[in-house]
């Protein structure tokens, strides 16, 4: 223990930190509006200032770059003009992508400015050279050229989780619970497996419930689709309880560790719930997303504010978590882990039992259990009334024989 206790902590430390600490774009999927030489410009500047970053995609006008961040095909999207650059952003689907992308449109309109400066004081320099004192071609060179950056929030998070720590926040207590969930079930011994089902069923929809009243009710962070965003915190707690319960009915009390260390220290920091998967390193990003933690924070995501899009695999990875658990649960015969009571023993009391009716000539029959030794306490006649009382009838009858 004292090796393996500072090594597990120190793994779920790491597992935690390490993800944090290496946020960047990876192939994060941004629309370009438009093919013309400022758009190809805009590609090259990002390409340039962040390698591998992005993943472009065309769009042929600005409306079409809006319904592919609707239907959360891009995070946001560059529509890029001679003269502006509008940044197309969505705070819901991860406010900290969204500062990203305007921190990219600021850089990209100022790389444009000095492009357009210089090639504004090329050209005032071939002017000035043909006409030398030209005080039109020294205020052409003199003056810089500005593009106006906007920022449009597609769709916007709510007004109560601006910054949306209450949806990230939430997701680690809600793991914690589904396994105590399924702890619960696991030891209701007296539970058929077909009772135990429905049990992680029915508890995990009212413990979806309870979540929902306090993150949309009491903090409003929750805003939209109740019922289908009630549905995927439900699922989402049915994919982490009965897995938990079917590793438990297939490897004994084993499966409790071993489900709380997958769900806890890899589900919840590979979700990319605090930032977004696509700023996560590659691998976390695809464990995190084949994992109930990270699958169901998407599917809620998705459902809360954008209407469901993009949500299908979500629902598929957490529906094949929760079959195989609950199959697992249904065919799982392992013993659950219940802490056992204390064995109580005691001393074993030698009695004779007599069977029988005594007629005339005495006892009919004498059937009695077979004799045991007796210790040394109980061979005291103080500390054996049993004894005592058994010698007693036996003088007894001894003197009836006389």
């Amino acid at each position: 223990m004292a090796v393996a206790l500072p090594l597990v902590i120190s793994l779920a430390v790491m597992a935690y930190a390490w993800p944090a600490a290496r946020i960047a774009p990876r192939d994060l999927p941004v629309g370009i509006v438009g093919t013309s030489t400022a758009s190809q410009g805009a590609v090259e500047g990002l390409a340039h200032s962040k390698p591998g970053g992005f993943d472009f995609r065309l769009y042929p006008d600005e409306a079409s770059a809006r319904s592919a961040v609707r239907e959360r095909d891009v995070y946001g999207a560059f529509v890029v003009t001679p003269g502006s650059l509008t940044v197309l952003e969505a705070t819901a689907a991860s406010p900290a992508v969204a500062q990203l992308l305007g921190e990219a449109g600021r850089q990209l309109a100022a790389h444009a400015s000095e492009a357009a400066a210089e090639r504004a004081a090329a050209s005032a320099h071939g002017t000035s050279a043909r006409s030398k004192g030209s005080k039109a071609g020294k205020a052409r060179a003199e003056k810089p050229a500005q593009i106006r950056v906007r920022t449009v929030d597609v769709v916007r998070i709510s007004a109560d989780d601006p910054r949306g720590v209450v949806f990230s926040s939430a997701l680690l207590p809600l793991t914690m619970c589904s396994i105590m969930i399924a702890l619960v079930v696991t030891m209701s011994l007296r539970l058929r497996p077909v009772a135990r089902l429905m049990a992680l069923i029915v508890m995990s929809g009212a413990a979806a419930l309870g979540v929902y009243a306090v993150a949309e009710g009491f903090l409003g962070a929750l805003p939209h689709e109740h019922l289908a965003t009630w549905a995927s915190l439900a699922l989402t707690i049915l994919a982490i309880s009965a897995t938990t319960a079917g590793v438990v009915a297939l490897v004994g009390s084993a499966g409790l560790g071993l489900s709380a260390a997958l769900m806890v220290f890899v589900g919840n920091p590979f979700s990319g719930s605090t930032s977004a998967p696509e700023l996560l390193p590659k691998a976390v990003d695809d464990i995190g997303q084949w994992l109930p933690p990270g699958a169901g924070a998407s599917l809620v995501r998705g459902t809360a504010y954008f209407h469901g899009n993009d949500s299908a695999g979500h629902i598929a990875v957490l529906t094949l978590w929760s079959v195989l658990g609950l199959a697992a649960v249904l065919f799982g015969h392992r013993a659950s882990p219940v802490v056992k009571g204390p064995v109580v023993k005691g001393p074993v009391v030698n009695e004779s039992v007599t069977v029988g009716a005594e007629g005339p000539e005495g006892p009919a029959s004498d059937v009695a259990t077979p004799h045991v030794p007796p210790s040394p306490e109980e061979s005291s006649p103080a500390s054996s009334p049993v004894r005592i009382g058994m010698h007693a009838h036996s003088h007894a009858r001894h003197a009836a024989g006389a």
